[in-house]
């Protein structure tokens, strides 16, 4: 009778699965979806653009910069204003080069959009532009 009990325990130990090896992959997969995937971090502030017939679309990984119709300037959701603008700008450029994107609202002052351009460019910026909607 033990020895029947022995038998029986030892086949159902072959035919378990090992799930080990499955969980490896599934985590690889995982890490790899992590790695792979582009995040946008949005400014956190609704602006309204103002339009234009030459609109075209940019990349996704895009620094993206509000400027509100009350002057204020947002980056990552803070106001960081025209002087956070530089150091923002350049730790973002730090891993690669990226475009910076304006979303000024269409009641800006000239003057403060340029201003930030200027700060972006001297962060290290290449190409700046300015958010539109489509006419």
């Amino acid at each position: 009778m033990h020895r029947d009990l022995r038998q029986r325990l030892d086949e159902q130990e072959k035919h378990e699965i090992d799930l080990a090896p499955l969980l490896d992959v599934v985590f690889i997969l995982l890490i790899f979806f992590i790695v792979t995937s582009v995040f946008v971090q949005e400014t956190g502030v609704d602006v309204n653009k103002p339009s234009a017939v030459s609109t075209k679309t940019l990349e996704r990984s895009a620094i993206l910069i509000a400027i509100t119709s009350d002057n204020q300037v947002v980056y990552a959701g803070t106001n960081v204003g025209v002087a956070g603008i530089r150091s923002a700008v350049s730790v973002a450029l730090r891993k690669r080069d990226r475009p910076v994107i304006i979303q000024a609202d269409k009641d800006v002052v000239t003057s403060k959009l340029v201003d930030v351009i200027d700060q972006a460019k001297l962060a290290g910026a290449d190409n700046v532009s300015i958010a539109t909607v489509e006419r």
